[in-house]
């Protein structure tokens, strides 16, 4: 990576997105450091991620994109010498109050991974097992539920056939429609995707980022992604980070052909990354 290119001047991430009066926030960042022991990871994040939207999160490898993700489900508690400061609204509750349940947090901010990790199991009990551990005990229930998911997968006519068969047996991209259909199985309003078609073949691909556009119709879809033709095929809005500054984030159309800051510019014309 060229480290001139990265230090040209630009805005940094003192600057807020604000999203268009008319649409509902989903999340509201203000002021968001993150460390990681004596690692500034994260620096003065200001973000307002909007409703049924796609929000994409590129910049290299490195640049805070995943661990902004990780933090608004609160995976990062599980880090050893985490540190967040700031506040972090999914509409109006504070994500780092004390009073927040976590259990609760995740199920209205589900996640679907860079690699598919369906549990070793069949595939309805993958599917019913995030209903159940919330009390859902019904079979008639949970069918109804496992149905319904694999349909908003767009997985059930693949494997109406074989509920019984072991998740693992089924083909990669069937595992990450899987894992996503586990999510929307517990209902929640936010899905956060971690580079999820990396591991996948282009066919595969193709049917996630159909997937997405879909499911956004229901849902807010924050998406980490390091193929930036992924980021103009299927989201609405682009953030660019860069060693854990948020550059610029506007309108995925606007940030791809009008970029305000030298360094998006230089990112997306590939001179590095």
């Amino acid at each position: 990576m060229n480290v001139d290119l990265m230090k040209e001047t630009g805005n940094t991430s003192s600057e807020t997105f604000h999203v268009d009066p008319s649409q509902k926030i989903k999340f509201n960042i203000s002021d968001m450091h993150l460390y990681y022991g004596d690692f500034h990871a994260l620096k003065g994040i200001n973000m307002e991620i909007p409703d049924n939207k796609v929000t994409a999160l590129i910049g290299p490898s490195g640049c805070g994109k995943s661990t902004l993700l990780k933090s608004l489900n609160r995976m990062n508690d599980l880090v050893p010498g985490c540190k967040i400061t700031g506040k972090v609204l999914l509409e109006d509750q504070d994500i780092y109050s004390p009073n927040t349940d976590v259990n609760l947090l995740r199920k209205r901010v589900g996640m679907v991974f860079q690699k598919p990790n369906p549990f070793p199991m069949s595939i309805y009990d993958n599917i019913a097992y995030g209903p159940r551990t919330h009390g859902i005990r019904s079979r008639a229930k949970l069918d109804e539920i496992v149905e319904k998911s694999l349909r908003d997968a767009a997985l059930f006519d693949e494997v109406k056939d074989d509920l019984k068969k072991s998740a693992m047996a089924i083909s990669g991209g069937q595992q990450q429609r899987l894992c996503i259909a586990r999510c929307l199985a517990i209902e929640p309003d936010v899905i956060l995707m971690d580079e999820p078609t990396s591991a996948l073949d282009p066919i595969s691909t193709s049917r996630i980022e159909d997937l997405v556009l879909e499911l956004k119709k229901k849902y807010t879809i924050i998406i980490v992604t390091h193929n930036m033709q992924q980021a103009t095929r299927i989201s609405d809005i682009t953030a660019f980070f860069l060693l854990g500054d948020m550059i610029e984030m506007s309108a995925t159309a606007e940030l791809f052909g009008n970029p305000h800051d030298k360094r998006t510019e230089n990112y997306i014309t590939g001179r590095f990354g």
